[in-house]
């Protein structure tokens, strides 16, 4: 009955090749702004290919050329949606890797020793000061990736992780409190740097730009990044874009701990 079907292996592996990436993008783009281009983009073709099965010359002809100049259109129009996309795709690759055995590999001297005790002492010690004063604070843990980027925007500290320098540096007159700290495993890196800004809906009015801007750069790169908030006092943990609030300064040096691994 289905001897007109020639289905070799290859045509196997090919639908089960694309069903993983459309699942593989379905998952980087959730939640962000760029999955209503990806859905948008996605219906003009589908529609374009049914009127030109139907013979419907004029719409076909119409969206054949909308989506022809439509790659440099959106690319203009939406660079910095395309930008973050692109940047989270190279985030989620980097972050497999370095699950994968390869990573286990290359990436054990650095990053298997975590913080010393003596730094996450200091690091823990000054969230919990600035908890009890409300001051906030946004400090970035470095982990596989190099934040270059984000460091060049701010001022380079290079110093060791002291809880003195830590609350001087947030405390509300300095003219390093507006930005986020960046950090080593010993080091303070720089302070007052720039973070993205994440495009997500689904985030509770009650955090405030801090919030967001930790959100936002999770979702670009490995990073781990704690967030004191000035309205609560409440410190807050971010990580792959998942934002988890402290109950204590254990469950925080628990948490930190665990980004390291």
């Amino acid at each position: 009955m289905f001897d007109f079907i020639d289905i070799s292996w290859i045509d196997v592996l090919d639908v089960i090749m694309v069903g993983l990436l459309i699942y593989w993008l379905i998952r980087v783009v959730r939640g962000t702004s760029a999955v209503n281009i990806f859905l948008g983009i996605l219906l003009l073709y589908v529609v374009w290919i049914a009127s030109r099965a139907l013979g419907m010359k004029l719409l076909s002809f119409i969206l054949g050329q909308v989506l022809g100049v439509g790659v440099v259109a959106l690319l203009v129009i939406f660079q910095p949606e395309i930008r973050r996309f692109l940047l989270r795709i190279s985030s989620s690759t980097s972050q497999a890797a370095h699950r994968g055995i390869f990573g286990k590999l290359f990436r054990q001297t650095a990053r298997s020793a975590g913080m010393q005790p003596a730094e996450l002492e200091e690091l823990t010690a000054a969230c919990s000061q600035m908890a009890e004063t409300r001051t906030g604070a946004l400090i970035v843990l470095r982990h596989g990736s190099a934040l270059g980027d984000i460091i060049d925007t701010g001022d380079e500290i290079d110093a060791r992780i002291s809880r003195r320098l830590i609350e001087n540096i947030f405390f509300k007159n300095s003219p390093l409190h507006d930005g986020a700290m960046v950090l080593s495993v010993n080091r303070i890196l720089a302070a007052r740097c720039t973070l993205p800004i994440t495009q997500r809906q689904d985030i509770p009015a009650h955090y405030g730009m801090r919030h967001r801007a930790a959100i936002g750069l999770s979702e670009v790169s490995d990073a781990s990044v704690i967030v004191v908030s000035e309205e609560t006092g409440h410190i807050s943990f971010v990580r792959e874009g998942q934002i988890k609030t402290m109950g204590s300064i254990t469950e925080l040096r628990l948490a930190i701990e665990e980004s390291y691994k």
